[in-house]
């Protein structure tokens, strides 16, 4: 299973398979409005470096025109279809950063080099905040190679995840969020256990927790900031104990099978 893995922090990540290089959600932002980054640094310039890049949905923490700005020309970007409708300002920063554009749904296929990316359903809100309409859908994506990589993008569990997203090696998995309570469609250390024990993958890597927090609120359920990737740890034991589970730093590099 020879991918390797970085997480960047929230649900920013590096997939690198057979030579392609894959960035999930970029955000690469100090302060995102009432947001600010917590903990570790913002990521270095390689991480803009990448073969395509794969959006979930809309919402400014995974759809973020300022670091997909900072793309190369050329760069693949793989958006949930209605995007480019849906937000202002997509179209021009994609013409003018040079970036290659495709929107996609369920169950659609993107041929990168060595690697196919198909987009799985997610239950989540997947419309641009605050007044968006509702046409885009959000998304998760598998990424297949030499190994098969599921990026949950933002979720929460539903019935016919393991037979949508089907069999995978490594699972990226939210654990928790960026305020002190999770809305419907999110993923909890708990409800992500249990998503795993479903995919029984290989390996996993919790991310979208322990990266941003509303300014003013370091007081407010901190440990909904803290504890999420440990409580990943702890459940995922229980509910998956043949699972690998890798809590990454931000800014950490593994491959999975080494590390096992």
């Amino acid at each position: 299973m020879p991918v390797e893995i970085t997480w960047w922090g929230h649900a920013t990540c590096t997939i690198e398979d057979s030579g392609v290089r894959v960035l999930t959600d970029p955000l690469f932002a100090r302060r995102l409005a009432h947001l600010r980054r917590r903990r570790g640094e913002l990521p270095p310039a390689e991480a803009t470096v990448a073969d395509a890049v794969l959006v979930s949905h809309l919402h400014s923490d995974h759809l973020h025109l300022p670091s997909l700005a900072r793309l190369a020309a050329g760069t693949q970007l793989l958006l949930p279809r209605g995007a480019a409708r849906a937000v202002p300002g997509l179209r021009r920063l994609a013409g003018v950063a040079g970036l290659r554009v495709t929107e996609v749904m369920p169950g659609d296929e993107v041929e990168l080099g060595e690697v196919r990316v198909r987009a799985v359903p997610a239950l989540h809100d997947g419309r641009r905040l605050p007044f968006g309409p509702r046409r885009s859908p959000a998304l998760g994506y598998v990424i297949s190679g030499k190994a098969r990589t599921y990026f949950a993008g933002d979720t929460g569990l539903f019935d016919s995840m393991a037979e949508e997203v089907g069999p995978v090696d490594v699972a990226l998995l939210p654990v928790g969020g960026w305020g002190p309570y999770l809305g419907h469609g999110h993923l909890d250390a708990g409800r992500a256990a249990q998503a795993l024990a479903a995919l029984a993958p290989r390996a996993a890597v919790p991310v979208h927790y322990g990266t941003y927090w509303p300014i003013g609120m370091d007081g407010v359920r901190p440990h909904e900031f803290y504890t999420p990737g440990v409580e990943f740890v702890r459940k995922a034991a229980r509910h998956a104990p043949r699972v690998a589970v890798h809590l990454l730093a931000h800014g950490e590099r593994i491959t999975p099978e080494a590390a096992r």
